[in-house]
């Protein structure tokens, strides 16, 4: 019988493990054991050994008892609300903590009941292996991708971005149709910005009211099975002005140019310079605020970073977004943004709503 996907991650863990010289890894963070076990509760903590499953635990409180013998039934299962300190006392030989993610409070405690344990710092070996997407994890994203897509097209099918409505209710409507559309949740408060609110990055939606002739950038996404999708797609009501075809080809031949970059054995600062520079030769790198994108998996936010300051390298299976924008203050501002999995050849594109500038 084939393995889990969790229990292929747990062995990819255990060799991390003890390269760190330990003998067991407390793991602590909620994204983590998830990560690690399928379990999506509000309450667990597991203790891997690096041997096996065999002497591996798994903790969680009995709100999920039932819960996690559907969710994680190959692990033994800890009944205790404490659930970290549960483990912690278990706990013996040489045992990596999430030092990142334990306050110095929490070490304390765990520190006192690791009796027959020592506790070493050992920060960020789950996260190095999230870095890489296997297949499971990449379907995931790919149907969160997928329930934004279609969103997105029933919106404007039906009539919902229109002169006289708020950005509000245009947010409101594109994140209810993302749920019908398979996504159980948004990945992050949906980014509706309108005429000169488009010129602001992270604007929040409000009560302003669309016009014509508006910009209207749309930052949004889906979560299935706890992977999230972003995009961002700017779209014009009425009429374009030539001022807006030209920013938006701008900031597309730029969005273009990042996205071929990206590659395995890229420089993520190398990526970044891709984009920009299409941008500052054009006079516009002041108006490029921002990064030119992140990766995206379990959070929407997470390693690596395509920046100006990057150092990391891009490998085969991570998950990135490209996303450079143009802001005009006072006026108005484009971005396009896109999620992507890196490939051995050309990278695989998950957010395939189109890229023409749309006019509603």
């Amino acid at each position: 019988m084939a393995d889990s996907p969790f229990a292929t991650r747990r062995r990819s863990l255990r060799a991390l493990v003890r390269a760190a010289g330990a003998d067991a890894l407390l793991v602590t963070n909620l994204l983590n054991i998830r990560y690690l076990t399928g379990f999506t509760g509000s309450n667990a903590a597991l203790l891997l050994d690096a041997e096996g499953d065999e002497r591996t635990l798994f903790c969680t409180d009995g709100r999920y008892v039932t819960q996690s013998q559907e969710e994680v039934p190959d692990l033994e299962l800890v009944n205790d609300r404490a659930s970290a300190a549960a483990l912690a006392k278990r706990a013996k030989g040489r045992t990596g903590f999430e030092s990142q993610h334990v306050s110095v409070e929490q070490y304390e405690t765990l520190h006192a009941l690791a009796e027959d344990a020592e506790l070493a710092r050992t920060p960020g070996l789950v996260e190095r292996l999230r870095l890489i997407k296997d297949e499971h994890e990449i379907g995931a994203l790919r149907k969160a991708c997928a329930a934004a897509d279609a969103a997105l097209a029933q919106l404007i099918e039906r009539g919902g971005i229109r002169p006289g409505r708020t950005e509000r209710e245009v947010a409101r409507e594109l994140e209810n149709l993302m749920l019908d559309h398979g996504s159980a949740a948004r990945s992050f408060e949906s980014i509706v910005a309108a005429g000169p609110n488009s010129a602001i990055p992270h604007h929040r939606p409000t009560g302003a009211v669309l016009a014509t002739g508006d910009f209207l950038k749309l930052d949004f996404g889906a979560t299935v099975e706890g992977y999230h999708s972003d995009m961002t797609r700017t779209l014009v009501l009425g009429k374009a002005a030539g001022w807006q075809r030209e920013l938006y080809d701008l900031v597309s031949q730029a969005q273009t140019e990042g996205s071929a970059a990206v590659r395995p054995g890229a420089v993520t600062k190398d990526v970044d310079k891709a984009a920009r520079g299409v941008i500052e030769r054009a006079g516009h790198g002041d108006e490029f605020s921002h990064g030119l994108g992140h990766g995206v998996g379990l959070e929407i936010h997470e390693a690596p970073s395509l920046a100006k300051k990057g150092d990391g390298t891009l490998a085969a299976g991570m998950t990135v977004t490209v996303e450079p924008g143009v802001y005009l203050a006072g006026r108005g501002g484009v971005r396009i943004e896109d999620t992507l999995v890196v490939r051995d050849t050309v990278p695989e594109l998950l957010t395939l709503s189109g890229k023409d500038l749309v006019v509603v």
